[in-house]
């Protein structure tokens, strides 16, 4: 049965949505340019939200290897990336693969006028998940004991 008012057609009342009746609801794209989906992006974020003081340290636990976990506990709670109000944002982030297996990534960390840079290294395990395995920011070098 149709429903019509003023010789439109009208949905049920109660009804908010454009689908018919039995069909699951459609789901739409994130507009996030597919840029999340790069492990690259995917660290530089993470990293960027503990290292500004958003997120713990403890986020990264499962997403590090070797030494690395260790050392961006001792560098964390100074929040090198922090900023005063602004919050800081990955404007670019790069890398160079020097062999399959391993990424060296370099991303431009931004916050109003204020640019840093962010190096850090990304090694596929056996499982096929990158995990970090190095970082470098500021000065402040992290590496894992080899």
């Amino acid at each position: 049965m149709d429903h019509t008012s003023a010789g439109t057609r009208t949905r049920p009342g109660g009804r908010h949505d454009s689908r018919g009746p039995g069909r699951p609801p459609q789901r739409t794209a994130r507009p996030t340019g597919g840029r999340s989906r790069l492990p690259r992006y995917w660290f530089a974020e993470r990293l960027l939200a503990v290292l500004s003081g958003t997120r713990p340290v403890h986020w990264m636990l499962g997403h590090t290897i070797g030494d690395a976990y260790e050392h961006l506990i001792r560098l964390a709670p100074g929040a090198p990336l922090a900023t005063n109000g602004l919050r800081p944002v990955v404007r670019h982030c790069d890398e160079y693969v020097p062999r399959p297996g391993v990424i060296e990534a370099f991303a431009r960390i931004g916050a109003g006028d204020r640019v840093s840079a962010m190096a850090f290294r990304l090694e596929q395990g056996p499982d096929l998940r990158w995990r970090c395995a190095a970082v470098e920011l500021g000065g402040e070098r992290i590496t894992v004991g080899t």
